[in-house]
């Protein structure tokens, strides 16, 4: 069987600007919180490896970009860094961040690759976490400001663009686990912070139609479908319930302008709701998304609680369901993630039935393998567990696609294996490999059948 993907389909791959830039000498930078949590406590990172220097995309980005080319890239995924580009989040711009980004979408513009620019990945600048980060109202008028100056300095060159990546990441794992910075167990927090990403990417989409610059915004949500463990009605509800709250509550404010009632009655009721102002609603209502971007890497699988909650414990979504741990599940142990390949056929169809079929494009999908140098066969990593992952992947999208899905491009994780947060380079997710000592780049084999992908658009 032949998988043939629709012409002008996008190939690329997927970065951040923490996860992949690094940093040099002079070229003042403003500090993130991953800077500084790195500072404050580094020994929470694996190997003791924190973001100064990652991939060194900074400084090798014209080499990586031809790499791109030869790994059958029409399209890349970055991110900008709003602390290097402005270094206090507001007032004076770095003009070396501003000359950076711009040689950067050039160069790929001349390779023949269509940039698609993400504005925030996870990384809020120190003098903005000051104010209260996503907490602050003040911070989202200054994300909006930064987002405006991002379309105004780069809208010629880039006509994709993302307000935010996984904006459920940042309130799931500052503000009820401790996986990312400030590392509070907040309910009353993580909803305060949740409310106002939405109403910042409602803004930036609006500063960004206000141009008129003849492009698309959208958002980055990692969808991971909720299935239940059994048909039971029980089971069932506790599915979509993890849905409200696991996918729901960005998707719907963004492609739709609303939430969920069934949501917002659950938050009232644990007394969690914002005081939200009537304009504030307004404008996440008027100002919705043109395109979707969908990080998927596995499922969710729940089933009924099987003890009442204790009702003084911190709220957590988990006070709705259980996680179920499925038998026989077929997983990847490096990352602890199911692999579960319909998933992105059935969010396809999701988005096709649900969602008004609204345009969208696949901007993650990956498998991160640990100690991966022990693949290596003649210099090169021998990743044939890469290539199947994505095949089984891109069989199931192409269903979708099939079917009706408005589905537009595949982005890998990622181009060159890069630092993963508190994982550090624990996992290794690129096409090409990177030596950590060297920083020396060498195409992986799952790279070259990547360039073979784009060559035939499809694969047998």
């Amino acid at each position: 069987m032949r998988v043939v993907f629709p012409e002008g389909f996008y190939f690329g791959s997927a970065t951040s600007a923490t996860q992949c830039e690094g940093g040099t000498e002079g070229d003042e930078r403003g500090k993130n919180i991953w800077d500084l949590w790195y500072e404050e406590e580094s020994f929470k990172f694996h190997g003791n490896i924190g973001p100064e220097i990652t991939s060194s995309f900074y400084e090798n980005y014209r080499e990586d970009v031809r790499l791109m080319k030869e790994t059958g890239h029409n399209s890349f995924r970055t991110s900008i860094s709003w602390s290097r580009l402005f270094p206090q989040g507001r007032g004076e711009m770095n003009q070396k961040a501003a000359d950076f980004y711009r040689s950067l979408f050039q160069e790929l513009r001349d390779q023949g690759i269509e940039p698609f620019v993400n504005l925030y990945h996870f990384d809020m600048p120190v003098a903005m976490q000051e104010l209260g980060g996503w907490e602050s109202r003040r911070v989202v008028d200054y994300y909006k400001e930064y987002a405006r100056t991002c379309f105004e300095l780069f809208g010629d060159l880039v006509s994709h663009w993302f307000t935010f990546n996984e904006p459920i990441v940042h309130v799931e794992c500052g503000y009820l686990s401790g996986y990312h910075y400030p590392c509070k167990v907040d309910p009353k927090a993580a909803v305060l912070v949740a409310y106002h990403t939405a109403l910042a990417s409602a803004l930036a989409v609006r500063e960004y139609h206000s141009l008129n610059q003849g492009g698309k915004i959208g958002i980055v949500l990692n969808l991971t479908p909720a299935y239940p463990r059994s048909s039971h009605p029980e089971d069932e509800k506790a599915a979509r319930i993890a849905e409200l709250f696991q996918n729901k509550s960005f998707l719907d404010p963004a492609v739709k302008g609303t939430y969920d009632p069934e949501l917002v009655e659950m938050i009232r009721e644990q007394g969690l709701l914002p005081q939200a102002e009537t304009e504030d609603l307004e404008i996440i209502r008027q100002n919705l998304v043109d395109f979707l971007g969908v990080n998927y890497y596995h499922p969710f699988r729940v089933c009924a609680k099987a003890h009442v909650p204790n009702p003084m414990a911190p709220f957590t979504p988990e006070y709705y369901f259980d996680i179920y741990d499925m038998p026989g599940k077929r997983m990847n142990p490096y990352r602890g993630w199911e692999i579960y390949p319909r998933g992105l056929y059935d969010i396809a169809i999701n988005l096709r039935d649900n969602y008004g079929n609204i345009e969208w494009m696949v901007t993650e999908n990956g498998m991160g393998v640990e100690n991966e140098g022990r693949f290596k066969e003649d210099g090169i990593i021998q990743d044939d567990y890469r290539i199947e992952f994505y095949k089984e992947h891109l069989t199931w999208l192409h269903k979708g696609i099939q079917e009706g899905s408005r589905c537009v491009g595949y982005h890998v994780w990622t181009f060159i294996d890069c630092w993963s947060w508190l994982n550090a380079y624990k996992n290794r997710y690129g096409l090409v490999e990177l030596d950590l000592e060297t920083q020396k780049r060498t195409i992986k084999k799952s790279g070259y059948w990547y360039g073979e992908l784009l060559k035939h658009n499809g694969f047998e």
